[in-house]
């Protein structure tokens, strides 16, 4: 029985994979559940699955948790520093990682220090500090198992392998503007962003999505889980979102992982990994497929890919700068203040403006991403 710890358990992921293990109580079951806010989610989640601790990071929500499960045998702890705390639980086997954001950094690196497996679905923890985090697995000897169907494809395309990646082939499904030019941009609401045409996610995933901010978020990430320059990492646009990912072999040869769209198939790979377990999931259909094309990624206007690659190709804290001006400007475009095109403004308005460190702390990233949204809260927008 393996006992997970789900950081986001309210979220697009976490609800998914409770999905995973609500199929697989035999194999699987729930130790911990941390959320950000949603407390009624967080309540019915706990007494279904009844872990033996629940966090809420807001504060003010706790005596309504506390209260609603006061007669079970299921501990209730409120904040992010009591959420880092509850990852030395003994009790753990694995930390599903998918709090949204840079707020996931902090508990994922106390799960690493205290040797849990990591599913990662954060994909802003590598971004940030990709360089610290694997550092700290390796010396910890701790496993990081991508959950992202795209990192999960170029994973499990490199299982059995040694050596010999000539590049890494990202594909990304475009988002709803695929085709779009800047003109048409220039007026786009939130609902229209939000219409993703093949994936279900939350709110911030799925604008950076529609920005291709996620794709480069993607990149970094790839760069830092595989160990291979962004330059060798090569972003395809594929509107099915049937082949996951790719890696391309010196020989020539490629390996791509393909199924339908669905979370849920990598969140159990992670979970279950090194074995396959049944899946009740729908099958992949060629004959709905009938055709799967590839294209390049319009980087004159998405500008949010390139500026991914300038920021890792930097180094130092740039992508942690890229990063908390990103999701500063994706919550004011959510707040309804800017303009989706002013996505990329703002982020590129901040690599230019805030303080660049070549060799940065960790302490260093934590302060860098404070003074980002400090510049903001002080100004109400970054320029």
């Amino acid at each position: 029985m393996k006992r997970i710890a789900i950081l986001g358990s309210t979220g697009s992921i976490g609800t998914q994979a409770l999905n995973v293990i609500r199929r697989h109580r035999d194999e699987m079951a729930v130790e911990v559940l941390c959320a950000g806010s949603n407390a009624d989610l967080l309540i019915a989640q706990a007494l279904e699955f009844d872990p033996n601790a629940v966090a809420i990071a807001d504060e003010s929500k706790y005596q309504q948790v506390q209260e609603a499960l006061s007669s079970h045998d299921i501990k209730v702890f409120a904040g992010m520093d009591s959420i880092a705390d509850l990852m030395e639980m003994e009790t753990i086997d694995m930390v599903l990682a998918s709090i949204v954001g840079f707020a996931g950094l902090r508990p994922t690196l106390r799960a690493i220090e205290h040797h849990k497996p990591i599913a990662l679905a954060n994909k802003e923890t590598m971004v940030v500090a990709g360089q610290i985090v694997t550092e700290a697995a390796a010396r910890n000897r701790v496993p990081i198992l991508p959950v992202d169907s795209e990192h999960s494809a170029i994973f499990q395309s490199l299982v059995g392998e040694v050596g010999g990646v000539d590049k890494i082939l990202l594909t990304a499904s475009g988002g709803p503007f695929r085709g779009w030019k800047r003109e048409q941009l220039e007026k786009v609401t939130l609902a229209d962003a939000l219409k993703h045409p093949n994936w279900s996610m939350g709110r911030k995933v799925t604008i950076d999505s529609a920005s291709l901010m996620n794709k480069g978020l993607e990149v970094i990430e790839a760069r830092w889980l595989f160990d291979i320059p962004a330059e060798r990492i090569q972003v395809l646009v594929h509107p099915q979102s049937v082949v996951h990912s790719m890696v391309q072999y010196v020989d020539g040869s490629i390996k791509a992982q393909l199924g339908v769209p669905t979370m849920e198939t990598p969140i159990q790979y992670a979970f279950s990994f090194p074995h396959r377990i049944e899946s009740h999931l729908p099958r992949l259909s060629f004959e709905k497929y009938s055709q799967l094309t590839f294209e390049n990624p319009d980087t004159d206007t998405f500008r949010c890919l390139p500026l991914a690659y300038e920021a890792i190709a930097r180094g130092g804290n740039m992508p942690c700068i890229m990063n908390a001006a990103n999701e500063v400007a994706v919550q004011q475009f959510i707040e309804g203040k800017i303009s989706f095109l002013q996505i990329a403004d703002m982020v590129e308005h901040q690599m230019q403006t805030a303080p660049f460190i070549v060799k940065p702390t960790l302490d260093d990233l934590f302060q860098t991403d404070a003074a980002v949204r400090v510049k903001k809260a002080s100004s109400g927008r970054f320029r």
